[in-house]
């Protein structure tokens, strides 16, 4: 129960800093797009662009300086934090759910049979071994060629995709290419974006010369987050519609996705700058169509009906209290978590948890006795009636096994 409340709190955090780190991404976005040469007297000033807005009952002016204000005011507002909080509280959540519970959550034996160990290490590998890819590719004459670029960055968001979805479950996969993704947007400010701004108030401060690259390059890494950041956030909300990540070719959906969000973005980075193209929004529209209607498709069944799960015997031999206790989960439980789930509502596993054999029931005891006993709000809606007593011989096994 401590783990949930710690799990719950970091969670509302992650959520509350990455609105903040997002509302502050678009919002500057927007803002650099909508900039407009200013009066006269403004440019004798030093400033080479300005807006005017209206907002919670007041107007405001902004003004951008081409190289800074005569003296750098006392307080200067810098926008860090939003990204660093929100990247501790999501790699202390990949740690908390995924690595403190990588037999649950990570390991997919179906997919690879790795220990813990191994797949902490390959995640681990995953995300930061991206990062240094996308780093020094950053860092190379091909960062002065966007589109070339654009495609490496692709290419490489697509080999980890792969790779996580022949590595992890496909929760597991998932948030692993979001880490990477949200690893990369935090190395943006923290390699380049806070480093530039540095050099530009120490200039400005010392009246030296303020070096254009410093900028452009901080404008170009913001960019980068920008069109980013909406694969991202569908990643965030993934883990809810197994339908993708389950799907034999997840890697291409979430592939497919994360370009057609990213193309969507396009749109409104376009119409700040005044240029309207509705076609982006239809082909968009029509891509995520195609999407939907692919991982919709049915698939030809693997699993053998020759025999009923349900009905025929598991496998291995259980003794007495563990054929109970299978017998409850496979009335009350795998209707809906089996390969091919029987109840109205799901045709995927939810969260991807199977209970078609015993060995997959005792892999993941610790969660089926959270959610039937602890929490109580499995099965859904307690739709299958499941009793007191019932909950009871689940917990009485449970207990069993954490005492040996």
């Amino acid at each position: 129960m401590l783990l949930d409340w710690i799990s719950l709190f970091l969670r509302w955090f992650h959520v509350v800093a990455g609105v903040a780190w997002i509302g502050a991404s678009f919002y500057f976005i927007w803002l650099d797009n909508n900039l407009r040469t200013p009066p006269e007297w403004k440019k004798q000033k030093g400033i080479k662009g300005d807006l005017w807005a209206v907002h919670g009952g007041g107007f405001y002016e902004v003004a951008k300086y081409e190289y800074g204000p005569e003296v750098i005011p006392e307080k200067l507002h810098w926008f860090k934090w939003e990204a660093y909080t929100t990247w501790i509280s999501g790699f202390l959540l990949l740690g908390l759910v995924y690595y403190h519970g990588a037999a649950i959550y990570l390991i997919d034996s179906s997919v690879m049979d790795l220990t813990p160990s191994q797949a902490i290490g390959r995640g681990l590998g995953l995300i930061f071994g991206g990062l240094f890819i996308y780093e020094a590719a950053c860092r190379s004459p091909l960062s002065r060629y966007p589109k070339v670029f654009g495609i490496m960055v692709l290419i490489l968001l697509a080999a980890a995709s792969y790779l996580a979805t022949h590595w992890f479950s496909g929760r597991g996969a998932f948030i692993h290419v979001g880490a990477l993704i949200g690893t990369i947007m935090a190395g943006n400010v923290f390699f380049k974006i806070m480093p530039a701004q540095r050099l530009m108030v120490d200039a400005v401060t010392n009246k030296t010369e303020i070096d254009p690259s410093w900028g452009l390059g901080a404008k170009l890494r913001s960019v980068h987050n920008n069109y980013l950041t909406l694969p991202l956030l569908f990643i965030m909300i993934s883990n809810h519609y197994p339908m993708t990540y389950q799907h034999d070719n997840a890697w291409l959906i979430l592939m497919a996705i994360g370009v057609v969000s990213a193309w969507i973005r396009h749109y409104f980075n376009l119409k700040h700058i005044g240029i309207s193209r509705p076609s982006i929004l239809v082909t968009g529209s029509i891509g995520m169509m195609i999407i939907a209607g692919m991982v919709s498709m049915p698939v030809t069944s693997q699993v053998d009906t020759t025999t009923s799960t349900k009905s025929s015997a598991p496998a291995i031999e259980l003794n007495v209290q563990q054929q109970v206790v299978y017998d409850v989960i496979q009335t009350h439980c795998a209707n809906c978590h089996a390969a091919q789930p029987t109840d109205d509502m799901f045709v995927i596993a939810p969260l991807g948890l199977m209970f078609d054999t015993w060995p997959q029931i005792e892999k993941r005891a610790s969660i089926i006795h959270n959610r039937t006993v602890v929490i109580k709000d499995m099965p859904l809606m307690n739709k299958t009636a499941m009793t007191e007593d019932e909950r009871q011989i689940i917990g009485t096994w449970f207990e069993g096994l954490s005492a040996d």
